[in-house]
């Protein structure tokens, strides 16, 4: 129970943040990505246009950079938040078990 309390009565937001919004953004926004970027490009190919058909191939490597750099914003910013933790003064303990007890 002591995880929850540590929450601050925030526990159901930050599930929804952990098992809602972050799954989101990690899988279903690339693949949306990567399909609009594959539906430009066979839209280019059917018109037969070597012209739309580079700029299309160009968007769509584009669009994989972004969804390879959205697919690793939750690794980053984990990481990122666990070097403040460990770094900062005071006990930092508290959001580290509210985002532990999120998980369950």
């Amino acid at each position: 129970m002591a995880n929850t309390d540590s929450c601050g009565g925030l526990l159901p937001l930050v599930k929804v943040v952990r098992k809602g919004v972050f799954p989101l953004v990690q899988i279903f926004i690339p693949i949306a990505l990567i399909i609009y970027g594959t539906i430009d490009l066979g839209k280019a190919v059917i018109v037969s246009d070597e012209k739309e058909v580079k700029a299309a191939q160009s968007r769509l490597i584009k669009r994989i950079i972004y969804a390879v750099l959205i697919f690793f914003v939750v690794v980053i910013v984990s990481a990122v938040m666990n070097i403040v933790a460990t770094g900062g003064e005071g006990d930092t303990s508290g959001w580290q078990a509210c985002w532990s007890a999120a998980a369950n």
